[in-house]
């Protein structure tokens, strides 16, 4: 069973399409449609913070000449995924999944759910459970509590929760918040509106990049399509790990490198008091805004920062600490997320119900003591994809070499003494440090420690041993002798 039918759970299914096509799987979507975030977000301008050649799936191409893609043509992306390799029938919509057992005397999941908008209690049950639920609340983000809410008389919207027909057309807009959807979001409403405001508490690392990636686009129209893609996403991930490298090591120079592209965009003084922030990059994730989009937008005046505190909310704006007044028609709380992994399933082995902060994560994609069980998470410093395609082989890997070996369970237990507790995610931002006590731990050892790179997980991932000695499989009680005997004979078949 896999559970969302978002990016990664689409690519999940694909896979096991691909890998293991004997195996009968079923997705359980709880929304009523596929598409994930790139589904569920409205807000004017929606878009990728990487570049599609790695947030794309390794086995099918991005065709589209931009590499910064906008949210409809990422959804149409993956329904056309969906469709072709025919998982689309696979998937049940409205089924919100509450809580997941497991039993080893049947080596099964049962997994409880509710259908429809009546929301009826349906019981379904796996041998293997596969979490593609992504890592936040589709519920409502973060809001802060702010003093004098009550008393504004324009329009407050949360991104996540975009209204329909949201007109701000010629009127005054304050974005909160300097993350990826408030760089994202300013260029696109200055378009319209009379003046966008974004107010930031401090600076964030901002890297201009062009939306259409050149290189691509000319190895696209001299190869094949699927050899055009593989170097291109190859080149990314290599560049992307180089840049990443020299900011954690050299964090002066990385520094210097961002600046200098944002005062050649808006001058000293501008750069250096609302884009030069007080922490090292990659400390929290870099924002990435396409061809410019957002300095263009305050160079033409449709935009401008602010980089102060809220004092209240007035009738008519904001009052910030510094005595300043921002006039607004339409406030929008650009404020983050709630980190929610997996939405926060309640699962339950073997009678103990499971607490999620004490365990460990196996290899990114499992946790310690949970038999048949995984999760897609993808990069904190990378594209989401490139993770959870990796993890998507991964099972696919695991399942196979179940079944050559009749095993009907596999359980990562932590068995060296020598593996230290470390947080699982080592970012200061705001909505990972609000949840880091409701998350599982990794270890200061492989397979528990995260590497948070691609070349060395895709040695381990594709290319390493399962039977690794930190996974345990067991076969069931209820698997005869026969069964065993002919396990062994498609091994030896295997060999040969």
């Amino acid at each position: 069973m896999i559970v969302g039918a978002g990016l990664s759970g689409i690519g999940a299914a694909c896979h096991l399409r691909m890998e293991c096509p004997s195996k009968s799987f079923v997705l359980l979507e709880g929304r009523e449609a596929m598409g994930g975030t790139w589904d569920l977000f409205r807000y004017p301008g929606v878009r990728s913070d990487s570049d599609m050649y790695t947030l794309g799936y390794r086995f099918r191409p991005w065709r589209d000449a931009k590499a910064i893609a906008d949210g409809p043509a990422i959804l149409s992306y993956i329904r056309e995924t969906a469709r072709e390799f025919g998982v689309e029938e696979k998937i049940r919509y409205n089924h919100r999944v509450r809580g997941a057992s497991w039993s080893s005397a049947e080596a099964r999941w049962t997994v409880e759910a509710e259908a429809g908008p009546g929301q009826k209690p349906v019981r379904f049950t796996c041998d293997f459970l596969y979490l593609c639920t992504g890592y936040y609340d589709y519920e409502g983000g973060y809001t802060p509590e702010w003093p004098g809410v009550e008393h504004f008389r324009g329009t407050i919207v949360h991104p996540q929760k975009w209204p329909a027909g949201l007109d701000y057309a010629g009127k005054r807009v304050v974005v909160i918040g300097s993350g990826a959807t408030a760089v994202t979001l300013v260029p696109a409403m200055a378009e319209t509106a009379a003046h966008v405001t974004m107010l930031q508490r401090s600076p964030t690392y901002v890297v201009s990049r062009p939306a259409e990636d050149k290189i691509a686009n000319w190895l696209r129209r001299r190869l094949p399509a699927r050899t055009a893609y593989a170097l291109t996403r190859w080149k990314n991930v290599l560049l992307g790990s180089f840049f990443y490298n020299l900011a954690r090591k050299r964090p002066e120079m990385f520094k210097r490198m961002i600046a200098k592209g944002v005062r050649r965009q808006l001058g000293e003084e501008y750069a250096s008091k609302h884009f030069t922030p007080q922490y090292n990059p990659w400390d929290q994730r870099l924002c990435l805004v396409p061809n410019s989009d957002l300095f263009r937008s305050i160079k033409e005046g449709k935009a401008s920062v602010v980089t102060d505190h809220i004092e209240t909310f007035t009738e008519t704006g904001l009052r910030l600490k510094s005595g300043a007044q921002l006039d607004a028609d339409v406030v929008v709380t650009a404020t983050g997320l709630v980190l929610k992994l997996m939405s926060r399933l309640q699962l339950v082995v073997d009678g103990e119900p499971g607490d999620l902060p004490k365990t460990f994560v196996y290899k990114g994609m499992m946790l310690s003591g949970v038999p048949n069980m995984a999760f897609a998470i993808g990069y904190t410093n990378a594209s989401w994809t490139l993770k959870c395609d990796l993890t998507a082989e991964y099972v696919c890997r695991l399942l196979n070499h179940m079944d050559r070996h009749g095993y009907a369970r596999c359980t990562p237990r932590v068995n060296d003494p020598d593996v230290k507790e470390e947080p699982v995610i080592d970012f200061t931002s705001g909505y990972v440090q609000r949840a880091l006590h409701t998350l599982p731990r990794q270890g200061s050892k492989p397979p528990w420690r995260l590497h948070q790179n691609y070349v060395r997980d895709l040695s381990l991932m594709r290319y390493g041993r399962v039977d690794d000695g930190t996974m345990q499989f067991e076969k069931s009680p209820a698997v005869s002798t026969e069964a065993t005997e002919a396990a062994a004979g498609v091994e030896a078949a295997a060999r040969g």
